[in-house]
């Protein structure tokens, strides 16, 4: 259970890197990078971000080039929340696959629909 503090700052940091991948990803044509959820250690020292890339088969190559580009985008959210957070929380960056997974259940319900037909 998150105290109202994280929440605010799970919000606050979603909507700043929310912001930087837009930046990020205009200048790549076809490549969308949401920050579906963040959440923030008890500390405020860790943020673990939940990522969803479209489309999902770049989705793990993506992930690693901003794995490597960690310390830039802490970084830059620093520029941006430096005035409201005392310590910038180091950057956990995962692959949110839950969009995936339920485009899977989906399809598999629709293919035993017209089993059925």
């Amino acid at each position: 259970m998150d105290t109202t503090r994280q929440q605010k700052i799970n919000r606050l940091i979603q909507k700043e890197l929310s912001e930087i991948f837009r930046k990020e990803t205009a200048l790549m044509r076809g490549v969308l990078v949401t920050v579906s959820t963040v959440r923030v250690t008890p500390d405020l020292g860790l943020a673990k971000v939940y990522l969803s890339i479209f489309p999902s088969g770049q989705g793990k190559d993506i992930l690693t080039n901003i794995k490597n580009s960690v310390k830039t985008l802490r970084y830059e959210l620093g520029q941006k929340v430096g005035k409201q957070l005392r310590v910038i929380p180091e950057l956990a960056f995962y692959l949110d696959d839950s969009l995936d997974y339920l485009e899977n259940i989906d399809r598999l319900l629709n293919s035993d629909d017209k089993k059925e037909d």
